[in-house]
């Protein structure tokens, strides 16, 4: 065999196991994952992984996680654009001292979260945490339950990044949640971030307070969503600036109905504000007029359009 001949065999073979090497490490657009799955797994339907954390890096950004029946998949840090989703399955995230799932991305990452039952133990820290920039999250059909570590939250919105962050929350469970400052839905911009949020068909049961709205860029809408047995607000807007609407919905049997600070613009349309234990409304809130509360209380009239 010639050099030049053996020089071109060498370089075939080198390609070759180039290929290989990248066809190994690709990540695929849909990933799967089984409670007997296994990490070292490709994470394809007939060889899924074990957790959410091991899939992930084996999932390609905008890509979806699936989960292929019940298991316990824990914890997970989600830094890019991402859907883990689980349809009729028991998908578990179960933690201890630690927060569930942490999201770091950027303004323009998206994430979805459906159909997962996320379990703090009581020691839990937050069940959902956004730290940084984040484009959009989506939590759909969601349990979030007994995040009561320090300054524990069932969800906490606390991006840091200047830009925008849409948060839609629907058909979820945020219950017995909170320690310290924290509760159910906490909505906790920093400085030069925008939060815009919305809730639908919503429970807040059981937590420090169900829904707080803080910061003077949020600008948060709950709709057909109750707020009950939360030993402080079933919905407050606690800060200067922030801006809350309530519409349909419920808050009874908490500390206080609705707490609006002074500086904060509360708009309340349709709802049943009733056996609140520390007061039905606390503050200055406007009222739609047409809402159903137990007590003598002053609001603001606005008038429905």
């Amino acid at each position: 065999m010639t050099r030049k001949k053996l020089s071109i065999h060498v370089l075939t073979v080198l390609v070759l196991l180039f290929a290989c090497s990248s066809l190994a490490h690709a990540q695929a657009t849909r990933t799967w994952v089984s409670g007997v799955g296994d990490d070292a797994n490709p994470c394809s339907r007939t060889a899924p992984c074990k957790t959410f954390a091991g899939a992930i890096s084996k999932t390609a950004t905008g890509g979806e996680i699936n989960v292929l029946d019940p298991g316990g998949f824990g914890g997970v840090t989600i830094t890019k654009s991402i859907t883990i989703s689980s349809e009729g399955f028991e998908a578990g995230v179960l933690v201890s001292g630690t927060n569930a799932i942490i999201i770091n991305a950027t303004t323009t990452s998206n994430v979805v979260l459906r159909g997962l039952d996320i379990e703090g133990l009581g020691t839990g820290l937050d069940g959902i945490k956004v730290l940084g920039g984040l484009g959009s999250l989506h939590v759909e059909k969601c349990t979030i339950n007994n995040f009561r570590g320090t300054n524990g939250s069932g969800i906490e919105i606390a991006t840091t990044t200047a830009g925008t962050t849409q948060v839609y929350i629907k058909d979820t469970i945020v219950r017995n949640n909170g320690q310290g400052t924290g509760g159910g839905i906490f909505i906790n911009p920093g400085a030069g971030t925008t939060v815009k949020a919305s809730l639908d068909n919503v429970r807040m049961e059981g937590n420090i307070f169900g829904l707080k709205v803080q910061g003077s860029t949020s600008n948060v809408s709950a709709h057909d969503s109750i707020a009950a047995g939360n030993s402080a607000a079933g919905f407050s807007a606690a800060t200067s600036g922030a801006i809350l609407t309530i519409e349909r919905s419920v808050s009874t049997h908490n500390m206080t109905g609705v707490t609006c600070v002074a500086g904060t613009s509360v708009r309340i349309g349709n709802t049943s504000i009733s056996d609140n234990s520390g007061g039905d409304i606390a503050g200055t809130c406007s009222s739609f007029q047409n809402n159903d509360i137990d007590a003598a209380v002053a609001l603001t009239p606005i008038n429905p359009q």
